[in-house]
């Protein structure tokens, strides 16, 4: 096939090697001149999330060489939220995300091949396979590899996010290491992401929504019949869409943003999509504020349905009553159906044969199950940048507060001080210094809220963090991310013990009640950010990593 980037000139250096190497695999002359498809598989077999990719490799490559295409395997790093966490107090979570975007770019780009499918598990593969596919502009395919099938606890449901809350009951004493062994034990039956609706399948529907998931894939059960069809259906599809050039570019653009946007809000998705959507935007060449997009969309989108830990769904209820199409599709009228997708056909030729198996699971926009905003974006005297907080279907718990400050500055810090008994009802507890810099590498926070929980003060106090938190957490009222961060001079590294904050949700409002001149003083006081100076992953980050309003992306 000619004008493909993968055929060099006959006889050159470059044509040379590549047939010296290519004919010891097994390529033919006539393979030569096909297109060349990568399979990007972040497979490891460290966490469950991922240890399943393997298996889907091989129908992959079989249905990308039925349609004409030659598939090459490629390995990236496989970050799991719940094993690679441990290390650096879960720094090197969010980072590893840029990680795997800069991996695809080193063999894909370095190699030249044609196209890439991107097996897409837990949280940070997803984002950072968009972000290769914009940085690329080659035809690409994300598929979502499915979700982990859970298991029962002394006659209950369980899984993995009861696991991770109840993690934080044992260490305030709430539960013992016997129980959550037992749970933990059982909680998880197989291979696949967290069965709620967390970072992964947010994003795994975030990125049909985009138009760069094949209709219909997602969310799905991993190692499922269908899972495999989907992941046939791409490799079919990609060879196709490197035929007619159909780039990523061309379909990440705004009203993809906003479309990815609507549907995440209306299943009040994780609050890491915020930050992911925009580095995949930054990497596109896409020119638009995510965050903006949010507080403009929140107000309009009402809440459909209600997956845990929004609500008592499952994830597989969720999926049989038609997963992100029907989604989509009850979504409709507020969506940009123009858009193109990676099925060839605009998003409303698309969404034309859609239907909802189950309105009860995934409701209409004229019958929502809440009209609240599922992730609320709120800014002020202490969050000039923003933060975001995280918002459940019921939504019952406290929205408006005002209490003094409580400040930590790392995790353990404060979880020594909830044992200790320093943490009362009616503080706001300020964990600061765990941003992008400050960390470095944005420290997780999640186990501090969960202890809280453990503790019995997850009603009666307010965490206010630059650090993240896991997709997973809906408990109490927690703004996150807040920018700048503590660390590069942001109001958040002023604050003090016994400060003055107020958040009021619904006005979307985060205030620190300390006088200008006061705050003047303190960062007069601050010494200077120590410059990263070594050769680890987590000191080239710090160096190099934009600002959140860039996604956190690096050098942008």
């Amino acid at each position: 096939m000619t004008g493909l980037r993968s055929n060099f000139p006959a006889g050159g250096t470059p044509w040379a090697m590549r047939r010296a190497q290519w004919t010891a695999l097994g390529l033919s002359d006539e393979d030569m001149d096909k297109p060349k498809i990568a399979i990007v598989n972040s497979s490891s077999k460290l966490a469950s999330c991922f240890s399943h990719l393997d298996d889907v490799v091989p129908p992959l490559m079989a249905a990308i060489r039925a349609a004409g295409g030659v598939p090459f395997e490629v390995r990236t790093a496989a970050p799991s939220d719940a094993i690679t966490s441990a290390g650096a107090q879960g720094r090197y979570i969010l980072p590893s995300r840029d990680l795997i975007a800069s991996d695809i770019e080193v063999a894909v780009e370095g190699a030249q091949l044609d196209g890439m499918v991107t097996l897409a598990s837990c949280d940070k593969t997803t984002p950072g396979q968009l972000m290769a596919a914009g940085r690329l502009d080659i035809p690409t395919i994300v598929v979502g590899c499915g979700y982990q099938p859970s298991g029962v606890y002394r006659g209950e449901h369980v899984d993995f996010e009861d696991v991770f809350l109840y993690a934080g009951h044992v260490a305030t004493g709430a539960m013992t290491v016997e129980e959550l062994a037992e749970m933990a034990s059982v909680a998880v039956s197989g291979p696949g992401v967290c069965a709620g609706m967390g970072t992964a399948n947010s994003m795994h529907i975030a990125t049909e929504a985009l138009g760069m998931a094949m209709p219909g894939s997602t969310p799905v059960l991993a190692l499922s019949d269908k899972m495999f069809a989907d992941a046939e259906r791409a490799g079919r599809r990609i060879v196709e869409l490197v035929r007619e050039d159909l780039r990523p570019r061309q379909i990440l653009t705004p009203g993809a943003f906003r479309n990815a946007v609507t549907a995440v809000l209306a299943i009040s998705g994780s609050v890491n999509c915020v930050k992911h959507l925009q580095a995949v935007a930054v990497e596109a060449g896409c020119d638009v504020d995510v965050m903006a997009l949010f507080e403009e969309l929140a107000p309009r989108v009402p809440l459909l349905s209600a997956v845990k830990p929004n609500g008592d769904r499952r994830i597989d209820e969720f999926e049989a009553a038609g997963g992100a199409q029907a989604l989509l599709h009850q979504l409709r009228p507020l969506l940009d159906l123009d858009q193109p997708t990676v099925d060839g056909r605009t998003m409303g030729e698309v969404l034309g044969g859609a239907t909802v198996a189950d309105a009860d699971v995934i409701h209409p926009v004229d019958d929502p199950l809440a009209t609240h905003p599922g992730i609320t974006v709120v800014r002020g005297s202490l969050a000039p940048e923003g933060a975001v907080v995280k918002r459940t279907v019921a939504d019952d718990g406290v929205q408006r507060f005002c209490g003094p400050a409580r400040v930590y500055t790392s995790r353990e810090e404060g979880l020594a001080g909830i044992r200790g008994g320093e943490v009362r009802p009616g503080d706001v507890v300020v964990l600061s210094g765990l941003g992008l810099r400050g960390s470095p590498g944005m420290a997780l926070t999640s186990a501090f809220v969960f202890a809280l929980d453990g503790a019995g003060l997850g009603d009666s106090v307010v965490v206010v963090t630059d650090g993240q938190m896991s997709g997973l957490v809906n408990k109490g009222l927690v703004v996150a991310e807040v920018s700048p961060e503590g660390a590069v001079g942001g109001p958040l590294g002023l604050v003090r013990d016994g400060d003055s904050i107020s958040v009021d949700v619904d006005a979307r409002i985060l205030d620190l009640e300390v006088p200008a001149e006061e705050l003047e003083r303190r960062r007069a006081e601050l010494p200077p950010l120590p410059a990263p100076r070594g050769c680890g992953w987590l000191d080239v980050y710090a160096r190099t990593v934009s600002p959140l309003a860039r996604g956190a992306t690096l050098g942008g």
